[in-house]
């Protein structure tokens, strides 16, 4: 039986948190690569993650089937591993806010990949909402006034690469791991991850970079990313997609964006008319696109 119906509200009110936290995680990235390179970033938030979820795995050890680690695998990769490093490159030439606003086209990828790959239903108004979405990425994207862009700077693509990730994260988790318990799914998908990024940590400065007093601040910022960011809000994340569904759940960044906004404003950088047009464009798409399921949470 589906949660959505026990709690709605729940679902709401996680998905405020995960838009704030994830808003914020842009203008953390920003921070952290004042003294952490791109590696050592996007590996280091989700190494710091996993130690923060190894007592839950010892304790949930007996709670997920050995036939879903694979799921969990596919969902380490694409909802963490890759995207950490995409957002991380990114953030060496794009502003927090274009990121924001770039990752808003997650719940467009997440219907695509749904119709194509997990047969889910289509629909007129949804595939309008996709069309607009579309359109107003390649406004920003191609935008003079959109962070000095241009059609041979490939950065942005990097963030729109990670929301198809992102696509295929959501509808896996939908599909095959929503009706396990959402703390220890997140805790044994770090458990794929926090391997993986120590061998990468390996080949850097990481360890000396963030045990120097010297880079405390920095270091502050990347476990806050890392604990917060990555780990606490995986788990909220995945709660809403048992509680709504994978399409409710990516609409977070309905949000984000605007957090992202607030946080780049607040750091000195200076948003655009462009910019705002196109996440209006943006936006506007993918409310066609939740229309119909963010009224199906409303009444139930």
């Amino acid at each position: 039986m589906n949660d959505s119906s026990k709690s709605p509200l729940l679902a709401w009110i996680l998905l405020l948190l995960v838009a704030l936290t994830w808003g914020t995680s842009f203008i953390l990235i920003k921070k952290s690569l004042l003294t952490f390179n791109v590696t050592e970033v996007a590996a280091g938030r989700l190494f710091l993650a996993s130690l923060f979820f190894v007592p839950i795995m010892i304790a949930s050890r007996r709670q997920i089937p050995l036939d879903r680690f694979r799921y969990l695998l596919v969902s380490a990769l694409t909802g963490y591993v890759i995207p950490a490093f995409l957002f991380a490159k990114a953030g060496t030439k794009l502003n927090s806010s274009l990121s924001g606003m770039l990752n808003s086209l997650s719940p467009l990828c997440t219907l695509i990949i749904g119709v194509l790959f997990f047969a889910q239903p289509r629909r007129p108004l949804q595939i309008a909402g996709i069309l607009l979405g579309l359109l107003g990425s390649s406004f920003l994207i191609f935008s003079k006034g959109a962070s000095s862009l241009n059609v041979a700077d490939p950065y942005a693509f990097l963030i729109l690469s990670a929301t198809v990730l992102y696509g295929i994260n959501i509808n896996t988790i939908s599909r095959h791991l929503s009706h396990l318990p959402s703390l220890a799914m997140t805790a044994w998908t770090f458990a794929f991850i926090g391997p993986i990024s120590f061998v990468l940590l390996l080949n850097t400065d990481f360890f000396p970079k963030i045990t120097s007093t010297e880079n405390m601040q920095s270091s502050l910022f990347l476990l806050a990313l890392g604990v917060i960011g990555s780990g606490l809000a995986s788990v909220m994340f995945n709660r809403i997609v048992q509680l709504a569904s994978g399409l409710f759940a990516s609409s977070v960044t309905y949000l984000i964006p605007i957090v992202a906004i607030s946080w780049g404003i607040f750091d000195g950088e200076r948003i655009s008319f462009q910019q705002y047009l196109g996440m209006g464009i943006i936006l506007t798409g993918i409310y066609l696109v939740n229309r119909r399921e963010r009224l199906r949470i409303a009444k139930s």
